[in-house]
């Protein structure tokens, strides 16, 4: 593939980034040294949790028991019966290495922004150095519903090519649409975002802060050297775009990571919120625009399995008042594949291979996706090149 890169704004690279997340790849860092991680027991962590509520005696600890799924974060549910705090609640808490890297006094803030504006679990508790739980943690409120439909059998990971049907697109489409924008709507300079910083010195930061993010987390994690990944550095660098709005960026937003009623296709919690940062919307929409989330149907492709193309980048217009810019979101759908390329082909086969992770098969099975995201940035630069 013949590929040239041309010159942009591309100034201040490399260790320009938001100083949050250059905190948290320094101290992902340092992790690397550590022996391997021993996932704890449902009895260990029953032990710990006991002594994290003996504060409230009134509560007996109940029923914990560990939730499957989750290559990033290990996840037990547990109940306290008696007292005010009587209810069913998730454990959230970091292993010793993950696919990504993130903060849990970050994904803390953004769930407490949100509550009341868009669904999503409702966190009560921190402990976002570990030192009361063992590993850096937050628990929340138990939130029922499915990530994929539960009539329709399938063997896919969720959120991997979701098969959902036109009833439930019917239903969950708008839906998913209006919290996007509502997430889009937030206040990012609000005060009860300390943790977030907003990447306003001059246009540009935005999507330099990204591309830093993001080629910091390749170059730190690659097992091998890939030249397609090391030319769309360049070329991220050589054609990053002006944000013209900055929003609060959900990061993750995808079918997958909500759940939902099947039986009224109602959203009841918008899920994964760690990768939320201040940036670009159109960063969003690429990510709900990969390839990999989406499926097919009826000889159709549908986002998400949710809408064609299109549709989407229609509604989102509807919906938000913005405009899509079509330049500046090919350039972050051009990032979204990189940052995923950089997670699956660096990340997760580092983190499997210094056995840090609770789920070190499914961390090594993740290199696989990370050539179909290698497949779709040849596919992405080559139509860069024809326009």
């Amino acid at each position: 593939m013949n590929v040239s890169v041309k010159l942009g704004p591309a100034t201040k690279l490399g260790n320009d980034i938001e100083p949050g997340i250059a905190a948290v790849l320094d101290r992902r860092m340092a992790e690397r040294a550590k022996p391997p991680y021993k996932p704890k027991t449902d009895g260990e962590i029953a032990t710990i949790l006991a002594s994290y509520f003996a504060k409230a005696p009134s509560s007996r600890l109940m029923n914990v028991k560990r939730m499957g799924g989750g290559a990033s974060k290990e996840q037990f549910v547990f109940e306290l019966e008696g007292g005010d705090l009587a209810g069913r609640y998730v454990l959230r808490m970091d292993p010793r290495g993950t696919a990504v890297e993130t903060d849990r006094r970050r994904e803390f803030e953004a769930l407490k922004a949100f509550e009341g504006i868009v669904p999503a679990p409702s966190v009560c508790w921190l402990d976002h150095d570990g030192s009361e739980l063992g590993q850096p943690a937050a628990i929340m409120k138990f939130v029922g519903g499915v990530t994929k439909p539960q009539s329709i059998q399938t063997t896919k990971v969720s959120g991997l090519g979701t098969v959902l049907g036109p009833q439930l697109r019917e239903l969950l489409g708008p839906q998913f649409v209006d919290h996007l924008v509502a997430i889009h709507k937030l206040d990012c300079r609000a005060d009860n975002l300390p943790s977030y910083q907003i990447p306003n010195a001059d246009p540009y930061q935005a999507a330099r802060w990204q591309v830093n993010w993001w080629s910091r987390v390749w170059n730190e994690d690659k097992v091998a050297s890939v030249p397609v990944a090391a030319l769309t550095q360049t070329w991220l660098e050589e054609n990053l775009p002006a944000a013209s709005e900055l929003v609060f960026v959900h990061g993750d937003y995808r079918t997958g990571n909500y759940l939902f009623d099947e039986a009224s296709g109602k959203i009841t919690a918008i899920l994964d919120w760690e990768l939320a940062h201040v940036g670009d919307y159109h960063e969003d929409l690429a990510w709900v625009l990969q390839r990999i989330f989406g499926t097919s149907e009826d000889d159709k492709f549908f986002v998400n399995g949710l809408f064609e193309r299109q549709e989407f980048l229609d509604r989102y217009e509807q919906a938000s008042g913005r405009r899509v810019d079509r330049k500046t979101l090919h350039f972050y759908e051009v990032l979204t594949a990189f940052k995923c390329l950089a997670l699956c082909l660096g990340t997760s086969v580092k983190v499997a291979s210094n056995s840090h992770n609770h789920q070190d098969a499914l961390l090594t099975w993740l290199a696989a996706a990370g050539h179909m995201f290698h497949a779709e940035l040849c596919t992405l630069l080559e139509k860069d090149i024809a326009a």
